[in-house]
């Protein structure tokens, strides 16, 4: 077989002959003047037109025998065979990137040479390839030639139709090998799937944050470019984003339009609710590849991480003690500032974080919303809850690094250890004996109160 040592970086064809090639590149984009009349795709040349008729018209009589796809040429099934022999045989002699197609190889190759043949004659813009050139002419044509039979909405691109058509399928075909979820994108499956790597690749060059998606990335930026000039008329509470001011306002509307169809509760937000409802399916889709615990956010495990890594990213400006969770930082900068600001109208008892505050009100109502489906116990916190239901699971997983000694909560765990260390930070300062646990300094300062322990 004769070798065509000459490739053109244009179209992807090979010649024996480098005049051959200089006389293609010469000729630059060439008009796509024949049009399929059955689809309305449009070719260069009328032989490339003609092998496209065979779509509508032949059988595919090639299929694969890895996958059952099949094809209308022998030529393209074997091109599709190279997926699944892992085989790419054409490489880029710039920076060594395998292709399975010489055309792909030259279309790469563009990106070295900064070729970019293909001109839009109405604005100038310049394309890489004749395909995106197309796509991008359809901005000044206002053409929207891919439509859905369902509904009639017209796309510019097919993609964007297929896309779109699984709106009526409701098909989500892309799913996730680690939890099952399913996605109607790839993109989204493959942003999703970051998820339970705990990967965040996207940088703040402004403050080091990193985030897990691109999008994120993006929004968070304009908190330190833009003003936030979106303003709470209740509360004076500004925001960056107009969508942020109205999720804060069902705050003092009290407007909770997402309900759980299980037990009632409402949200204001339709990401709460989904969060919520993983409750009732028992679903722990986020679990963490260095120990197995798994979690119902995907936050929680991101969170959870740090116990592994032992990284303390939050620190504080005023002293320098260092933080795993912002939240904590936050919540420690009020003892420097001393405020506040969360006051029961009660008893005007006042608290640095609103969920204390929140939880304290329960006091005051006598409510226990955290029951038990087990034995029907409620509780005030859903902490105390998940320690109690430890009582029927028979689940110990705090356990101590010295003796293996397991408990069910940390607390006990930490108390278990004084024990190793023989420390004993409970002081009488009465008498400066010390001891152990708590309760046997209270049961000791009888002694000097005579007082009759309850």
């Amino acid at each position: 077989m004769e070798k065509k040592p000459c490739q053109c970086l244009v179209c992807g064809k090979s010649y024996t002959e480098s005049s051959h090639l200089c006389q293609c590149t010469a000729a630059g984009p060439r008009e796509k003047a024949h049009r399929c009349s059955k689809c309305g795709k449009s070719f260069a040349q009328s032989s490339t037109l003609a092998k496209h008729k065979c779509i509508h018209t032949r059988k595919k009589t090639y299929e694969c025998s890895e996958c059952g796809k099949s094809f209308t040429f022998s030529s393209s099934l074997a091109q599709h065979q190279l997926i699944h022999t892992g085989v790419k045989r054409y490489h880029c002699l710039q920076c060594g990137k395998r292709f399975t197609q010489s055309s792909h190889l030259a279309q790469h190759q563009l990106i070295h040479t900064g070729v970019k043949p293909y001109h839009c004659l109405q604005c100038g813009k310049r394309f890489t390839q004749s395909s995106h050139l197309g796509q991008h002419q359809l901005i000044h044509t206002g053409k929207k030639p891919y439509w859905c039979s369902e509904c009639g909405k017209s796309f510019t691109r097919s993609s964007h139709l297929i896309r779109h058509q699984t709106v009526h399928t409701r098909e989500k075909p892309h799913r996730c090998s680690e939890c099952g979820k399913s996605f109607t994108r790839s993109s989204n499956l493959i942003r999703h799937q970051i998820v339970h790597t705990g990967e965040k690749p996207h940088r703040c060059s402004e403050c080091g944050k990193s985030f897990a998606q691109s999008s994120t990335l993006a929004k968070h930026k304009c908190i330190h470019t833009q003003k936030k000039a979106h303003r709470c008329s209740e509360c004076g509470k500004s925001f960056t984003f107009s969508s942020n001011l109205a999720q804060h306002q069902l705050i003092h509307t009290g407007v909770k339009p997402y309900h759980c169809l299980q037990c009632g509760k409402r949200f204001t937000q339709s990401s709460h609710l989904a969060q919520h409802q993983l409750i009732h399916t028992g679903k722990k889709p986020y679990w963490c590849s260095e120990c197995g615990r798994s979690f119902t956010r995907s936050s929680h495990l991101i969170r959870h991480q740090i116990v592994h890594t032992k990284e303390k990213p939050h620190q504080c400006s005023e002293c320098g003690k260092c933080f795993t969770r912002s939240s904590h930082l936050i919540q420690h900068q009020l003892i420097h500032k001393r405020e506040q600001p969360h006051r029961c109208s009660e008893c005007g008892k006042s608290f640095t974080r609103s969920s204390h505050l929140i939880r304290h009100r329960l006091i005051h109502t006598g409510e226990k919303p955290h029951r038990c489906s087990k034995c029907g116990k409620s509780f005030i916190r859903s902490s105390e809850l998940v320690r109690h239901y430890r009582i029927h699971t028979g689940e110990k997983p705090h356990q101590c690094s010295v003796c293996g000694k397991c408990f069910t909560c940390s607390s006990y765990l930490a108390q278990h250890q004084l024990i190793h260390t023989r420390e004993k930070p409970h002081q009488c300062s009465e008498c400066g004996k010390s001891f152990v646990r708590f309760c046997r300094l209270i049961q000791h300062q009888t002694i000097h109160t005579g007082k009759k322990p309850h």
